[in-house]
């Protein structure tokens, strides 16, 4: 539960009653400050300890080990991987999260009770002993926008088959890290009529696997990518007309992320601009876009909500959590949140793009 004290701006991001949240936003502003604790406290209760419609939320990419060098720092061996940053974050909005990934002989005792101290259910992780695990390494430039990969070494990741536990067959939302298309409509064919499916692909695909990846999302929901990729996916340099092109191909909602530049959300026939959060310290990029899609689907799956108006706050919560990560190296920042610090970064980014009501003076 985000609510930690009667603070009027932290009940409001949990209330999912679009309706309420206003009569009593308007109420509470009629009232001098000591008076509105006494009027909310009958509507916490009402509202707030109801029980959650949670959806349950599947997890299946890549557990791994990075090496990270950025103009701020270096890091030689920390927890990576889509299916890491996915899982830590989603795991601040439902529990328990159900992870399918593979790791090898090398992988710590020390990494996977960090899965289990924020109840990741890690019963579909693999432990192949043959080999490591999957180890990359890159490089980032001083705008952070750009980076050179190092070493990649696939290891135990080479031989990947996902198998999907039978308890984790009828999860709602089904989030499909980066892996090979093949790989992610291999999990497809396990699971049960899930209620959301959220793909994330990269330009690899998009080049080496374009016909497995066309099959591939033409059974998704959601597809969340960066700007690059979808001029590339579409072949249109304009991101309405890209987006015109890549819904025709299966997903209903595309999300395109541009960095510093926010995110855009297509559902239906609406449009949805997300601002970017200006943050002063930036340590380390890494997994930010996987941190987001955590984010975004732990939201929906805590709210149990797949509404138009509910994707949106879904992006802003993907876009809060992001903006967390890359605070501190690798995913470090997502180990200490707290329900509080998240509840503000929310609340912060619906102010930055909140436009002030008109006067009655017409245009």
């Amino acid at each position: 539960m985000f609510l930690t004290n009667f603070e009027f701006p932290r009940l409001i991001v949990i209330l999912n009653d679009e309706s309420s949240r206003i009569k009593i936003q308007k109420k509470i502003l009629s009232l001098s400050t000591p008076d509105y604790h006494s009027y909310l406290k009958p509507k916490i209760k009402h509202f707030v300890h109801r029980k959650p419609e949670y959806m349950s939320i599947l997890v299946v990419g890549s557990v791994a080990y990075d090496g990270i060098e950025t103009p701020f720092g270096k890091v030689d061996r920390i927890l990576g991987g889509s299916a890491t940053y996915i899982s830590l974050t989603a795991s601040y909005f439902q529990k328990p999260m159900n992870l399918v990934g593979v790791v090898g002989n090398d992988f710590s005792d020390e990494d996977i009770q960090r899965f289990k101290d924020k109840e990741i259910d890690i019963d579909g992780l693999q432990i192949d002993e043959s080999g490591k695990t999957f180890f990359w390494k890159g490089r980032y430039h001083f705008d952070l926008n750009n980076r050179d990969t190092l070493d990649t070494q696939l290891n135990v990741f080479e031989h990947f088959n996902p198998v999907i536990p039978e308890k984790y067959r009828n999860s709602k939302i089904i989030c499909l890290g980066n892996i090979a298309p093949a790989l992610q409509g291999k999990v497809l064919d396990q699971v049960n009529n899930p209620d959301l499916v959220i793909l994330d692909t990269m330009n690899f695909w998009i080049e080496g696997d374009r016909e497995e990846l066309m099959r591939t999302l033409n059974r998704v929901d959601v597809l969340i990518i960066n700007d690059s990729e979808a001029r590339e996916l579409s072949g249109e340099p304009n991101l309405v007309k890209a987006s015109d092109k890549i819904r025709n191909m299966g997903p209903k909602i595309l999300i395109i992320k541009k960095g510093e530049h926010g995110a855009l959300l297509f559902a239906n026939s609406s449009i949805f601009s997300a601002p970017a959060y200006p943050i002063i310290d930036i340590f380390d990029p890494t997994g930010a876009g996987d941190t987001f899609l955590g984010g975004f689907a732990g939201w929906l799956g805590r709210s149990g909500d797949l509404s138009d108006d509910n994707f949106r706050r879904a992006v802003i919560y993907g876009s809060a959590m992001a903006s967390f990560c890359v605070e501190k190296f690798g995913p470090e920042r997502l180990f200490d949140l707290t329900p509080t610090e998240i509840a503000d970064r929310y609340t912060e980014f619906r102010a930055l793009s909140a436009i002030p009501l008109q006067s009655d003076k017409s245009f």
